[in-house]
């Protein structure tokens, strides 16, 4: 991936690895935008974007996302969120939609985005590095307790329904699995590091 053209990085991340985290930081360190799916679907929700009214906006303005961006005041920021809830299956449409919201925001500028089937949707990208981040079991309960104030139990009880939810998305909508490594150029290991590391050693290797 050359930083130096406009560029996508996206980052799938096994619940309470840091890897959201990880993907806001290195956003910053890069100055770009970061998105995740708070941002994709709060804008689904809220303007009621479908399939046909982001086409719609393509035909009214070649750089739609621009435009639309510049309208509702979007942009991407560093927030160390709680870890989210469990992905429910999207209607078929509505996963389309968020496919054209990715595409679009990453014709108009470079960013990074984390989740959201990332290295299925710019697999094809010519400027595109995905990146899968992992954790040890017992490093994610840790955090998911020390982040939401749960149990040991209760903890290892969201992680289980998480995984479970976002692999079967993924299967249900890409076809295959987000633990199969050949879907990313780098698998990084959060065991005993910090985000911050983490986030610099990825732009080491972009260097």
């Amino acid at each position: 991936m050359n930083k130096n053209e406009k560029f996508v990085i996206t980052i799938n991340r096994e619940a309470g690895s840091g890897g959201r985290t990880v993907g806001a930081k290195l956003a910053a360190k890069l100055g770009v935008p970061y998105y995740d799916k708070v941002v994709i679907k709060g804008l689904m929700e809220k303007y009621k974007l479908s399939v046909e009214e982001i086409e719609s906006m393509k035909g009214r303005k070649q750089d739609w996302w621009s435009e639309f961006k510049r309208v509702v005041g979007v942009g991407g920021g560093l927030v160390d969120s709680v870890i989210d809830e469990p992905d429910l299956f999207y209607a078929g449409d509505m996963f389309r939609t968020e496919v054209e919201i990715l595409k679009g925001i990453a014709a108009s500028e470079s960013c990074v985005i984390a989740g959201r089937s990332g290295f299925f949707v710019f697999e094809d990208h010519p400027n595109h590095l995905s990146i899968l981040i992992t954790a040890p079991l017992e490093q994610r309960i840790q955090r998911i307790m020390r982040k939401q104030g749960l149990t040991e139990e209760e903890a290892k009880k969201t992680i289980e329904e998480i995984d479970i939810a976002r692999e079967n998305y993924i299967n249900q909508y890409t076809g295959t699995s987000r633990y199969d490594t050949r879907n990313y150029d780098l698998v990084i290991n959060m065991k005993g590091k910090t985000e911050d590391q983490i986030a610099n050693m990825i732009l080491m290797y972009l260097e």
